[in-house]
């Protein structure tokens, strides 16, 4: 029996140039109509999209191609692109921490794009921040439960939190609840 780590390099194909491409487009395309922009440096963009599709093969999910995947989807889902640090980055350095995203001025060349610092917090952060939040949802009763989209920041009330978020068509592990 081959160990794991072979057994899944053995599953993984080749990701082709023209893959990459049609995934370019298509994300141009959505993130434009939904008022976000690809970095204008289109061979860097594409390797990163490369990336993506490589981690989608590893994890069965886009993990940010720039920082350490775990390879289970609960504890990644912070960094699951588009990540949950996007927009905070964005707003204030201008690119999302691996590039992929970009602001409307360095879009169209009205800002350098440079490399930032990157705001996820360590693995023992995160793990604390997550027995904390287990403890205050655990103070609060509502009637119905508000979810909160880690990503766009779409909230609703309801039981569940929906299975696709109608503003930026995340997935329902990508909402929080709030109370």
């Amino acid at each position: 029996m081959k160990p794991k780590n072979e057994q899944r390099e053995n599953r993984m194909r080749e990701i082709g140039q023209e893959e990459i491409d049609v995934t370019y487009q298509k994300l141009k395309q959505e993130t434009e109509e939904r008022g976000y922009y690809l970095n204008p440096d289109v061979d860097f963009t594409k390797a990163l999209i490369s990336g993506l599709l490589m981690n989608g093969q590893r994890y069965g999910y886009w993990a940010c191609p720039c920082r350490l995947a775990s390879g289970v989807r609960s504890e990644d889902l912070d960094i699951i692109c588009p990540c949950d640090y996007r927009d905070i980055d964005i707003n204030q350095f201008g690119t999302c921490f691996c590039g992929l995203y970009v602001s409307y001025d360095a879009a169209h060349g009205k800002k350098t794009i440079s490399s930032i610092p990157d705001r996820r917090p360590n693995a023992d952060e995160r793990k604390k921040m997550k027995e904390m939040k287990g403890k205050k949802e655990q103070t609060t009763l509502p009637k119905l439960p508000i979810w909160r989209c880690t990503v766009c920041g779409y909230l609703c009330a309801r039981e569940e939190a929906p299975d696709i978020c109608p503003i930026c068509k995340v997935t329902k592990d990508r909402f929080e609840r709030l109370m």
